[in-house]
């Protein structure tokens, strides 16, 4: 992140660092996994900390639709095996789903579910990104926009 002016660096309290943040190894993928959200899912590029001693990324930070997405090319001690998020996926809530949807897919991921309304409401699809994992674009009923908190 030396590479990017202290200025725009997030600190602890800005908005894009609360909440759970998934942190993904990506064993030699993270810097190409980035360039690729960029392009499949508007990503912003935070910053990149390549490792001292050899290739890859010990640390690389985007920003997907408001909410920071953390990766590493670390793979070791303390790093599960196998696929990344091998019974899960990530959640993008957004208000125009079928545009997100569109765009992963021209990007190169592949649908796994069809963007589409769901039987509880909301339209909801799911695509499988090239790095093995899932995302799920959800745009909730539009009822339920208005309603008060």
């Amino acid at each position: 992140m030396d590479d990017i002016p202290h200025d725009r660096r997030y600190r602890p309290e800005d908005r894009i660092m609360q909440g759970v943040i998934p942190y993904l190894s990506l064993a030699g993928k993270a810097g190409e996994a980035a360039d690729f959200y960029v392009k499949a899912f508007a990503a912003k590029d935070i910053g990149r900390m390549p490792f001292p001693d050899k290739p890859g990324f010990m640390h690389l930070q985007l920003e997907i639709n408001g909410g920071a997405l953390m990766l590493t090319d670390h793979v070791g001690e303390g790093s599960p095996e196998g696929p990344p998020l091998a019974r899960g996926h990530l959640q993008l809530v957004v208000g125009d789903g079928r545009a997100w949807f569109d765009r992963a897919v021209a990007a190169g991921c592949v649908s796994v579910m069809p963007f589409e309304r769901q039987p509880w409401g909301d339209d909801w699809g799911m695509v499988r990104d090239p790095y093995g994992i899932l995302w799920a674009v959800l745009t909730p009923d539009p009822a339920l926009w208005d309603r008060d908190a």
